[in-house]
Parts: structure tokens; C-alpha cells; sequence
């Protein structure tokens, strides 16, 4: 579950879609299926933390898609220790241990957001 840290609202909202590079994708039935196929436990906890806002879906049954943004300690928005500062920082050290994706996937940022 997000963070709720909105007292000062949210920012730096995006929204990407999570492609299947294999030959014959597989066909999700449910979002937990889906954020389990291309994500290990860990990244998925960073999600959790680290968002203020997150909604995720399912696209063209292949496909997850999620829109993110961060609420803010209330001072710099771009700080590291801010929430997209955290998970910036989080997220680049899981991908350089191996313990960001499950499988190779590609990612392509949209302007579509869920929310």
C-alpha cells in the first residue's frame, strides 16, 4: 500500500507500460500476476513505500501498466531523501544488484495516466 504522505500534495506523477520481449507473451489474468511476472518482491516494496499515489492495470492482457506520484516531506521536492528522490536512489540500487525486473522486459513512459 502507498505512502500517505500528502500533506503537501503529489508530484512527479508518470506513467509507463511494462512490455513482455519474449516471443509469445504470456496473458495475465489479474494485476498480482502481472506485477509478479516483471518484478521481484523488493522492487514492488519500493513501489509500496515510496509512492504517495499508485494504481496499476492490465493492457492488452500482456501488458502492466502504472501511473506513480510522490507526495513530499515538505521541503525539496527533488531532495534525496524525498519520496521520488527514495525511490529514484532505491530503484537504481536494485537494478544494479539484479533485484529490480524478473525477467528482461522494456518500459515506455506515457502521458495515458490511470489517475
Amino acid at each position: 500500500m502507498p505512502n500517505s504522505d500528502n500533506t503537501y500534495g503529489t508530484f512527479n506523477k508518470r506513467t509507463t507500460i511494462l512490455s513482455q520481449t519474449i516471443e509469445s507473451p504470456i496473458t495475465f489474468a489479474d494485476v498480482a500476476t502481472a506485477k509478479s511476472h516483471f518484478l521481484k518482491a523488493e522492487a514492488l516494496a519500493v513501489f509500496d513505500e515510496c509512492c504517495t499515489q499508485l494504481e496499476w492495470a492490465i493492457v492488452d492482457s500482456t501488458k502492466l501498466k502504472y501511473t506513480m506520484a510522490f507526495g513530499t516531506k515538505g521541503g525539496n521536492i527533488l531532495a534525496a531523501d524525498d519520496w521520488a528522490g527514495q525511490f529514484n536512489s532505491r530503484k537504481t540500487a536494485l537494478i544494479n544488484s539484479n533485484g529490480w525486473g524478473k525477467l528482461p522486459y522494456s518500459g515506455e513512459e506515457v502521458d495515458s495516466h490511470l489517475f
